[in-house]
Formats: C-alpha cells, structure tokens, sequence
C-alpha cells in the first residue's frame, strides 16, 4: 500500500511540537525517525509483510526481488538488513546497517534504489570524501575530519572480490579506535551507485534536523537551533514522498506498456465432420 494520508499526519504531529536543532557531523546525529525510510519505499510501491503489531518490521518490493527488515530486537549489531535475490541476469547481494544509523543517510541508499534511472552519475566514494574534505589515508579507505567514521574498501584475498565497510567509532583512549557506535556493511555484489549514494549522503556537511530531546549517537555532536520550522521539515518528507511515488508510477506504466505481447497460443482447429 502506498503511504496514506493518515501516515502522513501522524509524521507531521510528531515534528508539530518539536524545536528542531541543526545537528552534525552527520555520522554522530543519531539514528532519527525510520519513516524516511519506510515511508520512501512504500511510496516506491513496497509492500508490509511483517505483522503490523509485531516490533519488527519486514517490506518487499513490487517485483519480490528485494526485502528490507528493520528488527529493533535483533541480537546482533545489524538492525537494518537489505536483500537482493539471484535473478537469471544479476547476482544477489546484501547490506546490513547498525542501530545509530542516521535514517536520512540509509533513505538515501534506499531511494537511489527505487528510482528508475539515477538522475546524475555519482562520484566513486572515496571521490566524495575527498571532495567533503575527509583524509584518504590510503588507496582504499578515507575518514572523517573528527576521525570518529573510516570508509573502507576491504578485498577478499581469495577472489579479490571487494566490499564496502563503513564504521563510526568513539575515540580511542591509549587506543587507535575505540568501541564501534555503528557500522554499514555492503557485500561486493551491491550496485555501486547505492554504495556511493550511500556514502554521498554521509559526507554531506549539511546537517541533519533532530528534536531537542532525541537521540544522538555521541557527545560530541555539535547542535544549534535550526532555521528551519517544524513545518518545513514535515514538507519537505511529504515533497519527497510524492516525487518517489510519481517517479514509481511513471515506471509502471512504462514496463507495462514496453513488456512484449505473448505470442498467440495456437489451438488447432477441430476436424470438419464428414
């Protein structure tokens, strides 16, 4: 089902209320609201296949190929777990994200998902960190300017078949790195233009907006009163809301009218009775 109305009212009554504050960087601000994410692939046309009252929640797309599952329960660091099945011409893959994971940066990903045709090539990852100002400490990895997330490009030294890990850290003490806040963990079969989505909306210097009391992910995070209102916010996710699900119809309608006629069943014809 698409996002209703409703929906859409209940995200805007909870920011009705709120201060927001500018807070960054954006790898420190916390985990924020999941329906950026939820709300951005329902209006792609995904589908709940979790039980509404369970805590977990499960969605699948249109074409069944891929299936997002968000378990605030789970037992292992991954909260976020995204899935693409095999088909006869592309691989599977997979993705897992931690639970201090600003939502605004997986949307990101998970929009550049739904959307048919990327509207402009994206830059190699390690070319946005450099750009956004991140070290690029060696061939295959960058961190950030409070040296608290690294970006890296891990190969397999079997295959040579690479991934992408993404980890934001506290501060070692006596120690190069201390315990990991979160982590994003993406197979070597993830289409590139998700990664490097991905990591563009990590490095962006803009800040994310947070209420006065939510949670952030360190102390260290910097927060100021935003100039942005509660409604703004609220208007912008519903603007993006509807773009995503034009663009998604848009899409429908073209695969269904550029999908090839199946060619007549040919029946034969009974024998003329003598």
């Amino acid at each position: 089902m698409p996002v209703t109305e409703q929906q859409l009212a209940a995200f805007a009554d909870t920011y009705a209320w709120q201060i927001p504050f500018d807070t960054g960087p954006r790898h420190l601000a916390g985990p924020g609201d999941a329906r950026h994410v939820t709300h951005g692939l329902a209006a792609a046309g995904w589908t709940l296949i979790s039980d509404p009252l369970s805590a977990e929640i499960t969605m699948r797309s249109r074409d069944h190929r891929h299936r997002i599952q968000f378990d605030p329960q789970s037992t292992t660091s991954a909260l976020w777990r995204l899935r693409a099945e095999y088909t006869d011409t592309e691989p599977g893959w997979y993705a897992e994200f931690g639970e201090l994971l600003p939502a605004e940066i997986l949307a990101s990903l998970t929009d550049a998902l739904v959307t048919p045709t990327p509207p402009v090539r994206l830059e190699a990852p390690l070319q946005v960190l450099e750009s956004a100002g991140w070290v690029i400490d060696t061939p295959d990895s960058g961190i950030s300017p409070d040296g608290m997330c690294h970006v890296e490009r891990q190969a397999r030294h079997d295959h040579g078949a690479a991934h992408w890990h993404v980890e934001t850290r506290h501060p070692g003490h006596g120690t190069p790195m201390g315990p990991r806040i979160w982590h994003a963990w993406f197979n070597n079969h993830v289409p590139p233009h998700l990664v490097s989505a991905f990591v563009t909306a990590l490095a962006n210097p803009a800040p994310l907006q947070r209420g006065m009391f939510d949670r952030t992910a360190h102390y260290s995070v910097v927060q100021r009163p935003s100039p942005l209102t509660p409604q703004q916010t609220v208007d912008a996710h519903i603007t993006r809301i509807k773009s995503l699900r034009t663009q998604a119809r848009s899409a429908h309608r073209r695969m269904a009218t550029t999908a090839p006629i199946p060619a007549p069943t040919s029946t034969a014809r009974p024998a003329a009775r003598p």
